[in-house]
């Protein structure tokens, strides 16, 4: 039994990667695609491709994670493994059939955590010290005050009523400091606090880029050009910036398939260290790149079409903001939400346009899903790890 489950657990690993590439394969291309900067064959193809390299090129970090710091290595077997692979694929799919983009990385987490509960209590997760969210608590409120001075002092100075920006800003400088603390090292944010935190952060910092990189672009831009020029100018960087965020898409959530095969592969005792073996890599990079091909039709629509209608140069900061966050998660090997970042990004290139641009219903409706997918999919593998001990005792 314990062969078959092995082999099972990694079928299931590399399934759960092919339908993360369906539900992700809008984060991608939703901006080409919403655009009509190319057609939706070439995107998925573009995208596809793309994801298949990325993590040739940013290194097995995420798998790491994945695989030593979520959980106690003591209860990482085939059957908590399974158990958190099952109810990802389950989550992934149900939401991928009602055209909802979740976050495939956090259903993964939440089934692993859920499945590690359920198996041995909640001490098998690691969860962060109190001391450490102590401190990242006291950064963020100085990050958010630095940033709700320099809004009532710009404020000031033009002589207009700051209204709510204080808050804006606050939030802005709150989430800000989080990428900064990780960069400098002056506080350690890994494991569990950062795929928690990076649930508000990445949209934010996604939505700030994107916006942005367009009122940069638009004061140093000639207001006299004609629009059209601009949009026809940025047709290329635009496929180019959807290239880059289908790479660190796919550097980033095709590790999660790897995490898992390699600590099933060290729970088997066939690898003696957390080292990812070359023909997991490869694997996992074609399931998710397999999946990105087919595409979750509606998950598509609702990216490209449903949060707000946006321009090529929109669109190049939206893909550009997305693939900066998930490029410096990548590297510091936090498993975040690509849905995150490019939702969060398109929704601040339609921001420039003003709060009506965005379609702030079906973002809601997005949003919504981001929170609660970690709670579901642990309440969801709980049952079924209880289930698993009931039958196999």
């Amino acid at each position: 039994m314990e062969a078959i489950l092995f082999f099972v657990t990694i079928v299931f690993a590399l399934f759960f990667n092919f339908v993360n590439g369906m539900n992700d394969a809008a984060n991608s291309i939703a901006t080409v695609i919403g655009t009509r900067t190319i057609s939706p064959l070439h995107a998925v193809l573009l995208a596809g491709s793309m994801n298949f390299i990325g993590p040739f090129i940013f290194g097995t970090a995420i798998a790491e994670t994945i695989g030593v710091g979520i959980l106690e290595g003591s209860v990482l077997n085939c059957y908590v493994l399974f158990s958190a692979a099952f109810t990802a694929v389950m989550w992934v799919l149900l939401s991928t059939r009602y055209g909802i983009p979740i976050s495939s990385s956090h259903a993964l987490i939440g089934g692993m955590m859920g499945a590690a509960v359920a198996y041995a209590g909640l001490g098998s997760v690691l969860w962060p010290s109190p001391a450490t969210i102590v401190s990242l608590a006291i950064y963020m409120a100085a990050g958010g005050i630095c940033g709700a001075v320099i809004l009532l002092i710009f404020a000031k100075i033009k002589k207009k009523e700051p209204g709510i920006m204080p808050l804006v800003f606050f939030a802005a400088g709150a989430c800000l400091v989080v990428p900064v603390l990780m960069v400098t090292g002056t506080l350690p944010i890994s494991g569990i606090l950062a795929v928690l935190i990076f649930i508000v952060v990445s949209p934010a910092i996604g939505f700030i880029t994107a916006y942005t990189l367009i009122v940069v672009m638009a004061l140093i831009l000639n207001r006299k050009v004609n629009r059209g020029r601009i949009n026809s100018a940025m047709k290329p960087l635009h496929v180019l910036s959807a290239a880059a965020l289908a790479i660190s898409h796919g550097a980033n959530d095709a590790q999660n398939a790897m995490g898992i095969i390699t600590s099933v592969l060290l729970a088997a005792g066939v690898l003696s260290t957390f080292e990812v073996p070359l023909w997991v890599i490869v694997s996992s990079c074609l399931a998710i790149a397999m999946g990105t091909m087919i595409g979750g039709c509606n998950v598509i629509d609702k990216m490209a079409n449903k949060i707000t209608h946006i321009s090529q140069y929109q669109g190049f900061a939206a893909s550009t903001g997305g693939a900066m966050i998930l490029s410096l998660m990548t590297a510091f090997g936090v498993p975040v939400s690509t849905t995150h970042a490019i939702s969060g990004s398109i929704m601040g290139a339609g921001a420039t346009r003003g709060r009506a641009a965005v379609n702030w219903s079906a973002s809601r409706e997005i949003v919504a899903a981001w929170f609660v997918t970690i709670p579901a999919s642990m309440a969801l593998s709980y049952v079924v790890m209880l289930l698993i001990m009931a039958v196999f005792g």
